[in-house]
């Protein structure tokens, strides 16, 4: 062999360098591109506040729309409002009270069903189922009606009369609602009657 041809081998091997046995030829394909930890929570975020939306349970009344209209007319005085009891035996008044006159009707706050009216620990209660799961509740009254029988919002369920122990005036009513055996407060329930004016419009 000539010199030149070994200096023609000498740069064919400075041309493909040797490869080491433990040599790994690199990978080919997309690297992942990591999301920013922010984005990430605002995700999480928001999925935990879309399913505490439609899996919590709403407050008292909250998912309840106003229906009902007064049990006495003209519209009374509220002599003691709603308090919402701790539990199902702390204290609290589980109603309203409205002032009343002896005698005076008391009327069905909405369209139902008698489910009880009698004597309860000595004072007379009328109770009605409505759609919806509520309950009205109406006590001291002398009944006029009887478990069964289906009455309409404003007829006539019996008369008040003295005796509630709690009555600010000498007699009240005192209405109640219930669903299942959560207490709510009749106010929030009940459809006032609001007059709009609209003024007239004088242009720009």
């Amino acid at each position: 062999m000539s010199t030149d041809d070994v200096r023609s081998a000498s740069g064919a091997m400075s041309i493909f360098p040797a490869r080491s046995p433990h040599h790994q030829p690199p990978r080919r394909g997309r690297h992942r591109r990591e999301r920013p930890r922010s984005s990430r929570l605002g995700v999480v975020v928001a999925i935990v506040v879309f399913t505490c939306a439609f899996t919590l349970p709403l407050r008292a009344g909250a998912d309840q729309e106003p229906r009902f209209a007064w049990p006495l007319s003209p519209e009374p005085t509220v002599t003691r409002t709603f308090e919402a009891p701790a539990g199902p035996y702390g204290p609290g008044h589980r109603g309203v009270d409205l002032a009343a006159a002896e005698g005076q009707q008391v009327l069905a706050a909405d369209v139902g069903v008698v489910v009880f009216a009698g004597t309860v620990a000595g004072r007379g209660v009328v109770s009605v189922d409505h759609d919806g799961g509520l309950r009205t509740t109406y006590e001291p009254v002398l009944p006029a009606v009887a478990a069964g029988d289906q009455v309409y919002r404003g007829q006539p369920l019996g008369t008040a009369i003295a005796g509630h122990p709690e009555c600010a005036v000498a007699v009240c009513l005192h209405w109640g609602v219930r669903r299942g055996e959560e207490y709510l407060d009749p106010m929030a329930l009940l459809v006032t009657d609001t007059e709009i004016r609209l003024k007239p419009w004088e242009g720009p």
